[in-house]
């Protein structure tokens, strides 16, 4: 039994990861929780759905296009919704608000397309997958831990060492100094939204062939993952492991412990006494601006 609550604790580590490095990405530069991101997660795993089950594509094209439609519904709600509401001076609070209308409007379209039944992608008998010392683990769960620290590590030297990550960095840092040297806010937010959602899509990919899917999916998760980087710290990326690796065990834990029922309620936990003990999370630094 430890030995799978350590597979259960891996699972849900790595999904927690990637899940909030693809919000943190949006939050660091734009500076407000971007709650629609919830609806790129969910909306990859119905076009999955819909190219591999509805319309019996190859599961390799169905998973690529999943991909590029959720990443581009995640591109269209800046250009069309922040962009201009920015453009008019809207607040971090307001921008919230468009986007908490934009993810509830979004929802209900998927509700109605779909229904707010649970859909599966998995065509084959449901197998109990590989016994290691008594514990078991599937195929879908060794490529979800394979493939989120991969990407993970892809997104942290991305950040590190490439000219796109430098100028999300020199945006997070000071949005107006950037402008003014040259690198345009705009367009860095832009490939920051598109970078999220190609992460969230992925995830939730990876959740629909090991879970299945409902609608509000999205929602549950991107909590966990805005609070493994509030945790964590905002833009720092060994707070993320840190507080994805501890969310995990303390959610398994006590579903062991005292039940499953009480998974959710340790998130909020978790958050409430980090917000009062050390808002600043795991990190422990605040990120460095210089006015003009």
């Amino acid at each position: 039994m430890e030995m799978q609550l350590v597979f259960n604790i891996s699972i849900s580590f790595v999904l927690f990861l990637i899940i909030g490095q693809s919000f943190s990405l949006t939050y660091y530069t734009a500076r407000f929780f971007h709650v629609a991101h919830a609806f790129t997660l969910t909306i990859a795993a119905y076009f999955l759905f819909f190219f591999y089950i509805q319309l019996q594509n190859p599961v390799w094209f169905s998973i690529l296009l999943a991909i590029v439609c959720a990443t581009i519904m995640g591109i269209l709600s800046e250009l069309a919704l922040y962009k201009p509401l920015r453009r008019h001076n809207a607040t971090p609070m307001m921008l919230m608000i468009a986007s908490l209308v934009l993810y509830i409007v979004l929802q209900n379209v998927i509700s109605i397309l779909w229904s707010n039944n649970t859909q599966s992608v998995r065509t084959g008998g449901i197998s109990v997958g590989y016994n290691f010392f008594g514990a078991f683990i599937t195929d879908i769960q060794i490529i979800t831990i394979v493939v989120c620290m991969a990407l993970f590590t892809s997104c942290v030297l991305l950040l590190k060492f490439s000219r796109i990550g430098r100028g999300i960095r020199a945006v997070a840092s000071n949005s107006e100094l950037s402008n003014v040297v040259g690198i345009h806010s705009n367009k860095v937010i832009l490939w920051a939204f598109a970078i999220g959602s190609a992460l969230a899509a992925i995830a939730g990919i990876l959740i629909a062939f090991d879970m299945g899917m409902n609608p509000m999916m999205g929602f549950n998760w991107l909590l966990c993952g805005i609070v493994v980087m509030i945790i964590g710290g905002v833009g720092s990326h060994w707070g993320l492991l840190g507080g994805a690796l501890f969310l995990a065990t303390a959610q398994h834990l006590a579903a062991y412990y005292i039940g499953s029922q009480w998974m959710d309620a340790v998130a909020y936990i978790i958050l409430i006494l980090f917000l009062i003990a050390r808002p600043l999370g795991f990190s422990g630094k605040r990120l460095k601006k210089i006015e003009i």
